[in-house]
């Protein structure tokens, strides 16, 4: 079949995520026949340099050999087991390596299928550990411009406002509080302070501060100075507030620190991780925490003070071999040291951009660059010209309204780093 073909008969039953499907009137879905490295290959042999990691998800390329023979040789041992009542080595293995890898005092891992999961999981957990501790907190505060998932507890402690207007009747508790408007120490304070004031006036209603450390990703990729985590981490802990860290996009190597989080230098109360958790493979996600809040779970079970969560494919054997095969990647080479002059290069690249008149705003955490193009308004949808020009020229770009943005997997060449920011300056400077 060709692309058309497939194009067509998708269309017929398959309703696309973030997407208005009556768009596939004019514009056409690819589908995809294989992939290998940063490329994808449709069923006519074009191919695409894959600038978003598939959604931010795959770290060293698709069908990465030893990934995947990694988990061809769990697949003849154990492709899934009930985890209530039940291990296997996989999931014992990866959870010490994770505890051995994230900030101190993260010892135990809850495990879910999907970054908006284990937000629910991490928000019930704040919860449900101040109510076994005699105390009633059904606040949660996030930060402005924040995004966490789309699920019901994800999307309430979100600032998407087209979201919150659409599903408001549904949504838990939850305010914001103000996300430092830039990445200068200043502003990390400033916006510090005025999480400090909230805490004086309503601490003892606040379950849990949620953060996206460093870059906000759907909140078109906006950044700060990791100072705002050091203060608000010393304020959580002043009220006995938890601090949730949202990892879920920034973790394994993309801000230029295996955790966002150990560049503030902070241990959070939790931390979720997905996304590039398994290489961008298979679903999967997991909460670390503390020894602490573990404990007012555990007790008799006539207490009922247990955690009250569960997912059918709970720590996947085959995710979970697909994770180890990942740590394994970053014990064998030097992906964070490699990854900075990746990002050195990406950056050299990135002040092109600064001679087109209509673009604002360049900025790069990491393995992730981003700037703004000023002057459009939503309805033009320049996002979406954008992406169709990427398209036609052999790469996959797909803007945030009026932000385009980078993060392509860690394995990306100079060369095809230079096609990448070639074809997005040709598709901006037609605008």
């Amino acid at each position: 079949m060709n692309n058309l073909q497939l194009s067509n008969q998708d269309l017929e039953h398959i309703w696309h995520p973030c997407t208005q499907m009556k768009d596939h009137e004019f514009l056409p879905i690819i589908p995809v026949k294989k992939a290998h490295g940063v490329y994808l290959e449709d069923f006519e042999g074009n191919s695409y340099i894959d600038a978003i990691s598939s959604w931010w998800v795959n770290l060293f390329g698709h069908t990465n050999e030893y990934i995947n023979s990694k988990i061809k040789e769990q697949l003849d041992n154990l492709e899934h087991v009930i985890l209530a009542g039940f291990t296997h080595e996989p999931i014992i293995r990866l959870s010490k390596r994770l505890v051995d890898l994230t900030p101190k005092g993260l010892n135990r891992c809850f495990y879910a299928d999907n970054g908006s999961s284990a937000i629910e999981v991490a928000l019930k957990m704040s919860y449900h550990a101040h109510k076994n501790s005699g105390r009633e907190r059904t606040l949660f505060v996030s930060l402005k411009n924040s995004y966490h998932g789309e699920t019901i507890g994800a999307l309430s402690v979100g600032d998407v406002e087209l979201y919150k207007e659409t599903y408001e009747p549904l949504l838990i508790s939850s305010i914001q509080t103000e996300v430092p408007k830039d990445q200068s120490k200043q502003a990390a304070l400033k916006a510090a302070e005025k999480f400090e004031e909230l805490c004086e006036r309503r601490a003892g209603e606040i379950s849990a501060l949620i953060v996206e450390p460093l870059v906000q990703g759907a909140g078109s990729m906006h950044m700060y100075h990791p100072d705002f985590l050091l203060h608000v981490s010393f304020t959580c802990k002043k009220y006995g507030i938890h601090l949730i860290a949202d990892e879920v996009m920034v973790g394994f190597g993309r801000t230029g620190s295996m955790f966002a989080c150990e560049q503030a230098g902070i241990s959070p109360d939790f931390i979720v991780l997905s996304k590039g958790l398994t290489g961008g493979y298979l679903p999967l996600s997991v909460v670390l925490t503390t020894d602490d809040i573990y404990n007012v779970f555990y007790c008799d079970y006539s207490e009922y003070k247990a955690f009250l969560h569960s997912h059918s494919y709970t720590g996947n054997a085959l995710a979970c071999a697909a994770a180890n095969a990942t740590l394994d990647i970053f014990e064998k080479d030097d992906v964070i040291e490699n990854n900075k002059k990746t990002a050195a290069y990406m950056y050299e690249k990135l002040q092109k951009f600064s001679e087109l008149e209509i673009v604002e705003n360049i900025r790069q955490t990491g393995m992730i660059c981003a700037f703004d193009l000023k002057g459009f308004t939503p309805q033009q949808r320049i996002g979406l010209k954008v992406y169709q020009h990427g398209l036609d020229n052999g790469v996959l770009l797909r803007p945030l309204g009026s932000t385009i943005y980078f993060m392509p997997p860690y394995i990306i060449t100079h060369e095809e780093i230079d096609k990448m920011f070639d074809v997005a300056y040709e598709a901006v400077s037609r605008l």
